[in-house]
């Protein structure tokens, strides 16, 4: 599995949908359908492209197939995110402090602008 194969499955905002379903608890492919309101060729193509990313895995039960994420990736995913995650924190405390340093006194005095 690739980075790229990763970020390429997760692009589709239906892909997205299905990961975050499966994230709540494994399901088979008619509940899957049924949730996202998709087509079941379209579903399958869908899990098709997440399975072959390493997102998810299959299992066979009787005649179903149930799907499961794969917490592997997601975990290399979070690991690339973390220094990105920090310059969010980072920036997102300095708006913080600048803001705590530009609100007024008296939070019942009006700004300047009303």
């Amino acid at each position: 599995m690739s980075d790229a194969a990763l970020w390429a499955a997760l692009a589709d905002p239906h892909r997205r949908t299905i990961v975050a379903l499966l994230l709540e608890r494994p399901r088979s492919v008619g509940e899957i359908v049924e949730e996202c309101g998709l087509s079941q060729p379209s579903t399958s193509k869908h899990l098709k492209v997440l399975r072959d990313a390493g997102l998810v895995r299959v299992r066979q039960d009787a005649q179903r197939r149930v799907y499961a994420l794969d917490p592997a990736p997601i975990a290399a995913l979070d690991a690339w995110l973390a220094p990105y995650r920090r310059l969010w924190n980072t920036s997102l405390e300095a708006l913080g402090r600048r803001l705590d340093e530009t609100a007024p006194d008296d939070p019942e005095e009006p700004s300047p602008k009303d």
